[in-house]
């Protein structure tokens, strides 16, 4: 039923940033090949934006190659930790979601996961089950393993507290819920980031104190977004989604600092450790090349090859042929009174920018163009008829302007 060991300590090693300690993992791998018992793998996921995305994936991945060797996941819906927000090198305290947000975040967050794991080998459990009902008594008897000293080891914390930055009580819990989950579980073994080490060991702890053989935290690498800089993650906007339409996957893909290939190419690919190599090198001489294989590849592992296909020539259509998209968004507006709109008002009106303030930056900025043209006059009006709005150069929408009537007020486009 299971591989021998060294074979599955070589597969966890790959791409692995820390397994600690590693000799636990072994004699975990030897009894439960001995006994025919899957080890149990954790790792939880807070709801706090809908998209999970492929720095998320990495170490989904790595849970998907435990299923490969035979042993049990548990992939666990952090619906209560995301009422508190992890804390994790966050500066500040994290403003604390609604249910209603929440329950809205996770709704497809299954469908994504499948796109990696076997359902068969999978719990999904949500960690409200039993936090939910832990009560002021569980709680006070949970903080009592634990003490505010230890706590302000952590880096982010002492960061703050010497800066003096606020840190809130709430943001104390989350650690101690995140370990927690580990003790209810009975989890054998946690993935997570680099940035979660603190809280894994905390998982080790509560369980020895709770009676229970301590995990083995296993982190993984995290992910730079598409920007160069900052770790990827949605509230940048450097992010690439799993759910995300393939030809905006492959344009993200395309547009990542050619100093991040080989990051990603070893991060993002699946690809074996040959086939990286001789990647990274071709990435070295002919970067466009290595980042067009690597978009395709993304694309491919998420959407099937068919998809990167048309993906990749979706691109070439408009980077390099200087050609519009097939199959645009369409939508329609009404003139106001003067004859046209505004053109910040098209933008917003078109889902193109938030505001009309963010419109007249874009402009100003050469990031609009209009039936191919670039746009330099924040103040310019569109005629009524069939424009074709682009904003940077993946996001296109076809504009179909009505003439105003008689009497039409057009109070769709007001605001700004």
């Amino acid at each position: 039923m299971f591989p021998p060991v060294d074979e599955q300590l070589t597969r966890i090693r790959d791409g692995a940033a820390d397994i600690i300690p590693e000799d636990e993992l072994k004699r975990k791998l030897e009894r439960s090949r001995s006994a025919g018992q899957p080890l149990v793998v954790k790792q939880g996921f807070d709801p706090t934006r809908p998209d999970l995305h492929i720095g998320h994936a990495i170490s989904i991945h790595k849970l998907h190659t435990f299923q490969e060797l035979g042993h049990q996941v548990v992939f666990v819906i952090g619906d209560f930790t995301a009422l508190v927000g992890d804390p994790s090198g966050r500066s500040d305290t994290r403003p604390m979601l609604t249910r209603d947000e929440i329950e809205a975040n996770l709704a497809t967050y299954a469908e994504q996961v499948f796109t990696i794991l076997e359902p068969d080998r999978t719990q999904l459990r949500r960690n409200s089950e039993w936090l939910a009902d832990l009560g002021l008594e569980g709680v006070l008897r949970l903080t009592s393993q634990y003490t505010v000293a230890r706590m302000l080891e952590r880096e982010d914390f002492a960061r703050r507290h010497a800066e003096g930055r606020p840190i809130s009580l709430v943001e104390f819990l989350y650690p101690m819920m995140q370990a927690y989950d580990s003790v209810v579980l009975e989890a054998d073994v946690e993935l997570g980031g680099t940035d979660q080490t603190f809280n894994l060991l905390l998982g080790r702890t509560l369980q020895e104190r709770a009676g229970q053989e301590p995990q083995v935290c296993l982190t993984l690498p995290l992910l730079r977004g598409t920007d160069g800089g900052r770790k990827m993650s949605k509230s940048y906007d450097n992010y690439v989604g799993l759910a995300m339409d393939p030809a905006e996957v492959f344009g993200r893909t395309m547009s990542i600092p050619d100093a991040l290939l080989p990051e990603w190419i070893d991060l993002t690919t699946g690809a074996s450790s040959d086939e990286r190599e001789q990647w990274r090198e071709q990435a070295e001489s002919d970067p466009l090349v290595a980042k067009r294989r690597l978009a395709a590849r993304i694309v491919a592992r998420y959407h099937g090859d068919p998809a990167a296909d048309e993906a990749r020539e979706a691109f070439d259509r408009v980077h390099r042929e200087h050609d519009v998209p097939e199959d645009l968004e369409e939508v329609r507006l009404r003139a106001d009174l003067g004859g046209g709109i505004w053109i910040a008002h098209a933008l917003k009106r078109s889902g193109l920018a938030d505001s009309t303030s963010q419109a007249r930056r874009l402009i100003e900025q050469g990031g609009v163009r209009v039936d191919g043209e670039t746009v330099s006059d924040t103040d310019c009006h569109l005629l009524p008829g069939s424009h074709v709005l682009q904003r940077g150069r993946r996001r296109f929408v076809r504009l179909e302007i009505d003439g105003a009537e008689v009497g039409d007020d057009d109070g769709s486009f007001s605001g700004g």
